[in-house]
């Protein structure tokens, strides 16, 4: 790789900071952090009406779940940047009554509005299932125990057992955030310019770039993989936040690790037979 001149690391050095690339790279991170906050708010809400004891509140969560998480996001992204062929009106108003407002699909529905509601409706069904079985993994007792004291159900909810249940959630939400950094990448079909969409437009044109897919790729894979790398660092601490009670002492963090592990190998040439220089 570092040899072979087909990878062009010269080109690679001139883009990877181009404003091109940078602007898709800000939009990626966009996206991402739009859509997983869409997809978070929708999951808590799903799970809890999963669990609700109305049959209808639950079947709708259920209907949503097997709609959302059965049919692929490239399909669904694709839907709604085509939604004004189904509905060239969107209207607001009361059921069977009186029509408030209305608008042109094409001037709401924007291929970012798009983009949106396909990565964050698609994320809300896996959230809602990663939020309910952290619920679930929370003692029964503990709800039984806020009902005694007369704590409503919303209230048990909010103070009581997701505060337990986010050492269970976390974990896969990292990484479900991590994925969706990679699935913006998708948004590139509705031809909005997010980190993959901006190479390919660069080596699509008749710039120095052009016809060179390979290494404008490795640009793209190269801020993909440092800002996934970022990501990882930021859940880890997260989940040692969330994880203090769960055990008597937690887990060191890289710098503490590091500087036990330089100090083991110090000690241990200390410790050497004739590492001061002396016969055997």
């Amino acid at each position: 790789m570092a040899t072979n001149p087909r990878f062009e690391w010269g080109l690679v050095r001139q883009y990877f900071t181009s404003d091109t690339v940078l602007h898709g790279l800000l939009v990626t991170l966009e996206l991402t952090a739009v859509a997983m906050a869409v997809g978070i708010v929708l999951g808590v809400v799903l799970a809890v009406m999963r669990l609700s004891p109305n049959p209808l509140i639950s079947g709708t969560s259920w209907g949503y779940i097997w709609l959302f998480r059965g049919t692929p996001v490239l399909v669904q992204l694709l839907f709604w940047n085509f939604i004004s062929a189904l509905y060239p009106r969107i209207s607001l108003g009361i059921a069977f009554g009186p029509e408030l407002a209305h608008f042109n699909a094409n001037s709401v529905i924007t291929p970012f509005a798009a983009a949106i509601l396909g990565l964050g409706l698609n994320e809300g069904a896996y959230m809602a299932e990663i939020v309910r079985a952290g619920i679930l993994s929370v003692d029964e007792g503990q709800t039984e125990a806020a009902q005694a004291l007369g704590m409503t159900r919303l209230q048990t909810m909010r103070r009581i057992v997701l505060p337990q249940a986010m050492r269970v959630i976390i974990p896969p939400t990292g990484n479900e955030t991590i994925s969706m950094l990679k699935t913006t990448s998708l948004v590139s079909v509705i031809a909005y310019t997010e980190l993959l969409y901006a190479v390919q437009l660069i080596y699509s044109g008749t710039g120095p770039g052009a016809y060179k897919q390979i290494p404008l790729l490795i640009v793209a894979s190269l801020w993909y993989l440092i800002v996934t790398t970022v990501l990882s660092v930021g859940q880890y601490y997260v989940e040692r936040y969330f994880g203090r009670g769960s055990s008597r002492q937690l887990p060191d963090t890289p710098l503490q690790r590091l500087r036990r592990n330089l100090f083991s190998v110090r000690h241990a040439e200390v410790g050497l037979p004739g590492a001061s220089g002396e016969k055997r």
